[in-house]
């Protein structure tokens, strides 16, 4: 599974963007998804995850701001990031676990000014 993540960019502090990550293939048998995070000099982070099932999980950092979707159809998944504070500055990269194999894609850079 190849994944290719996109959305990023530069944006002030309480703007909104929305990433996206295309998969190469259906995604419809794949359980866990996710979108993970690495700040400059800080260890990398779960974000959001979601299920096949649609069960979502979010960082307590991000709850109430951040929303995480699935579209199996477009074998895409997005997420939509609200009232971005300059703390959410990082490269964002989304995951997938499939029949036991992680994939990871390639991030993309999420930069909020304040």
């Amino acid at each position: 599974v190849q994944l290719q993540a996109s959305g990023g960019g530069l944006v002030q502090a309480g703007g909104s963007l929305r990433l996206a990550c295309a998969a190469s293939t259906s995604i419809s048998s794949i359980n866990f998804m996710g979108w993970y995070r690495q700040a400059p000099g800080k260890q990398c982070e779960l974000v959001a995850s979601i299920t096949s099932s649609r069960i979502t999980n979010y960082a307590n950092s991000v709850k109430g701001r951040f929303t995480i979707t699935r579209d199996n159809a477009k074998s895409t998944m997005y997420l939509q990031m609200n009232s971005l504070k300059p703390e959410d500055t990082a490269i964002y990269y989304c995951n997938s676990l499939r029949f036991g194999i992680t994939y990871w894609g390639q991030g993309t850079l999420v930069t909020v000014s304040s």
